[in-house]
């Protein structure tokens, strides 16, 4: 075999590995365990720019025909601030919101009210959050975690892997394969 044929047999079994070990990670079956944990918190509080009128109605609404856990906004709760309508609004806001499918349809409250991950608590004032408000579905713990990465903990790679083996891997590939053959 002649320098430049070996050259080649080399750079092709070097990019068959590579992409043999990405579809075995898009496959579960990565065997390296593992992952990375990443814990994203979202909460639905009152805009700061809503008016304080708008917020009360919202507020009052969710409180009742909604069915929030209002009781610790009520006098004596830790987030109790009858000079303070938006955090009020905005506990009353995220408990319907972590309820009701953390969908954009429950935090919405006439446009009074936006999903952050800026943790709203304050003091003893706790704020329950959410981990995800993609699928519409969630819990009432105060964190969760997601793996995202390969291995048999994963639950798949992100859609990133589909933009490496639909463009990086086969450009990366025809550059190196060019350079190759202008050279030798």
């Amino acid at each position: 075999m002649s320098l430049p044929n070996f050259s080649l047999f080399v750079f092709l079994s070097i990019i068959f590995h590579a992409v043999s070990l990405v579809v075995e990670a898009q496959n579960g079956n990565g065997g390296r365990g593992g992952g990375v944990a990443v814990s994203t918190q979202l909460w639905c509080v009152a805009r700061n720019n809503a008016d304080d009128a708008a917020l009360q109605g919202a507020l009052d609404w969710a409180c009742g025909p909604g069915g929030a856990d209002c009781s610790p906004i009520q006098q004596g709760g830790p987030c109790y601030n009858p000079n303070d309508v938006q955090t009020m609004a905005s506990y009353a806001f995220n408990d319907y919101y972590l309820k009701n499918g953390m969908t954009d349809d429950s935090c919405s409250f006439g446009n009074n009210a936006a999903v952050t991950s800026l943790n709203p608590s304050r003091g003893s004032c706790k704020f329950p959050s959410s981990s995800s408000a993609k699928n519409g579905s969630g819990s009432d713990s105060n964190s969760s975690t997601t793996t995202v990465g390969v291995g048999s903990d994963s639950a798949g790679l992100s859609g990133c892997s589909q933009i490496v083996l639909t463009w990086f891997w086969p450009l990366i590939t025809i550059h190196l394969f060019m350079v190759m053959t202008h050279t030798f």
